[in-house]
């Protein structure tokens, strides 16, 4: 299959362009590298630096006519939606409606929207199932929901087949501190430079970890299963920030404590998703521990730093 990647130059992008490679799909990536990194390990890949809020994505949907599309594209900060929510919306809503009209115009036949936990807000119960009530404290949440019912009306209205995906908290190689929910990112950054990372509260908040690779292996799945559902894509377990420092520290052969902070006003103390869903409609299991995909973090952040030295 031909297979359009917005955002495939990004952290959740390059992962799932591999595997999209790794799966012999034909890919094409649309990426306005905001952040993210023209670097790919196939010359095979075809490439558009844009926004997908351009008028001229018509055209590079008319030149590639692709059967599916990842949409993956988008603003990724909390904090930065909450700066400037017009942004946010700009190209969180905005290019999510341009790149679904082109999607219908050009009649591709599966659309995959990367969504997230943030569309559930502070959570009534545990694990967080898909029916749970939507309710997202950021701007950035509300933009995510806001796309999945626009994309559920173009569906509606004109066929077009979907998957939604809810993502956890994804770490991996390649991710920057700036992206939404980064804790480990920021916790391997500071160690590897000699420094304390924060902990704010005592350490007991809890949240669901899910490796990268597992998600674009989600990701690459939705493309032929799962028609018109949502789903939580996690790993289904639950992790406290303590215990994310305590392993961190281990797997890098360190002994320090971190600088403990104040609690920041509004932070969710536990989430946790149920991927129940997920393993039955796409066929899909994480498969990498916590352990071993920090592992693979950590020796990626390490020769990354390496290179700069």
């Amino acid at each position: 299959m031909k297979i359009v990647v917005t955002g495939g130059a990004g952290f959740i992008g390059r992962h799932t362009v591999e595997k999209l490679l790794e799966d012999r799909h034909q890919v094409v990536v649309i990426d306005h590298l905001d952040g993210g990194i023209r670097s790919f390990y196939h010359s095979g890949v075809t490439f558009y630096q844009m926004d997908i809020g351009s008028e001229k994505l018509a055209q590079v949907m008319d030149a590639e006519r692709p059967e599916g599309v990842i949409h993956l594209a988008g603003q990724v900060s909390v904090q930065r939606s909450i700066q400037d929510p017009s942004l946010d919306a700009q190209h969180n809503i905005m290019g999510t409606v341009n790149l679904l009209r082109q999607c219908v115009n050009f009649q591709v036949r599966k659309f995959v929207f990367s969504s997230s936990a943030a569309v559930y807000g502070n959570p009534a119960v545990l694990p967080i199932h898909e029916e749970h009530e939507v309710a997202p404290l950021s701007f950035y949440g509300v933009s995510k929901l806001v796309s999945e019912m626009y994309i559920r009306s173009f569906s509606k209205q004109f066929g077009l087949d979907y998957s939604i995906l809810r993502y956890a908290n994804v770490y991996g190689p390649g991710q920057t501190i700036k992206g939404e929910g980064a804790v480990v990112a920021s916790f391997i950054t500071r160690m590897l430079d000699g420094l304390r990372p924060s902990i704010y509260g005592d350490g007991g908040h809890s949240r669901d970890f899910i490796y990268v690779k597992d998600v674009a292996a989600a990701n690459v799945a939705a493309l032929r299963n799962a028609s018109g559902e949502t789903m939580n894509i996690s790993s289904g377990e639950p992790m406290t920030i303590q215990e994310l420092f305590t392993l961190l520290c281990d797997l890098n052969g360190l002994h320090m404590s971190p600088d403990y902070q104040e609690s920041k006003e509004g932070d969710i103390v536990h989430s946790l998703l149920s991927n129940d869903k997920a393993r039955a409609n796409l066929r899909w299991e994480p498969v990498y521990s916590m352990a071993d995909g920090l592992r693979e973090t950590l020796h990626d952040y390490s020769l990354q730093k390496s290179a700069v030295l």
